[in-house]
């Protein structure tokens, strides 16, 4: 991660645009009506590397934290290019990894961040094989103690094309949101992300479509509306 990338969290205003679309796409996860009842867990993942994926997972795990609020816990699943460490500049140790392979006791790897309601768990020192560490009888208890004490969980994980890590842990969770780049990622690439997660019984919630602004037309960029609050007085 570039070192401008660096606590890209602290350039998070809840309402900006930006802040708005997230808050709108919280809601559309947490109230899918392909769930029964509203979701409290969530795997984020993309078809390949470089799509924005650590980046919504950030925005969407703050956005829970701050609108409304909740408790909320973000994880770094991705254990074969963690960031989420680098995002918060916090100690990459002590982490998911340790609570699957040292029977270290989940609570003990939370890590607070500066926003209030936001905690986190890092990926932890990587050892052996992610998709053998996955496959650990530990995950289910993992998810559930993670259930039991946030109101909010969002996962974040390694791209679902390259490796099979975000098909086992996809169905621990509510569900998944898939980040695609816009006008980067091929049509392709796509359509074989969607069907891997289909076949392996995890719920796809939907899509979420990253860098618009540099693909689609003008008048999808927020600018074009003209829109903002007006003054109070």
């Amino acid at each position: 991660m570039k070192n401008e990338d660096k606590n890209i969290y602290k350039t998070y205003d809840p309402e900006s645009s930006i802040g708005t679309e997230f808050r709108r796409l919280l809601f559309n996860l947490t109230n899918n009506r392909v769930l029964q009842e509203k979701g409290k867990s969530f795997l984020i993942t993309s078809p390949s590397v470089g799509e924005g994926k650590s980046t919504v997972s950030t925005f969407l795990a703050m956005t829970g934290a701050i609108h409304r609020p909740r408790k909320t816990l973000l994880i770094d699943a991705d254990l074969r290019r963690p960031v989420i460490h680098k995002i918060f500049d916090i100690d990459q140790a002590k982490g998911l990894c340790d609570v699957i392979m040292k029977n270290v006791k989940l609570e003990d790897c939370v890590k607070k961040t500066e926003i209030e309601n936001l905690d986190v768990i890092t990926s932890g020192r990587i050892e052996g094989n992610p998709t053998e560490l996955f496959d650990s009888p530990a995950i289910p208890g993992i998810f559930e103690a993670a259930k039991f004490y946030y109101e909010l969980i969002i996962v974040d994980s390694a791209p679902v094309v390259p490796v099979t890590d975000p098909i086992i842990l996809g169905t621990e969770v509510d569900g998944i949101l898939l980040v695609i780049k816009a006008g980067a990622t091929q049509k392709e690439v796509v359509s074989r992300a969607i069907d891997l997660i289909n076949q392996s019984g995890a719920r796809l919630l939907g899509v979420a479509l990253n860098n618009v602004k540099q693909a689609l037309p003008y008048y999808y960029n927020h600018k074009y509306y003209g829109y903002q609050y007006a003054s109070q007085k």
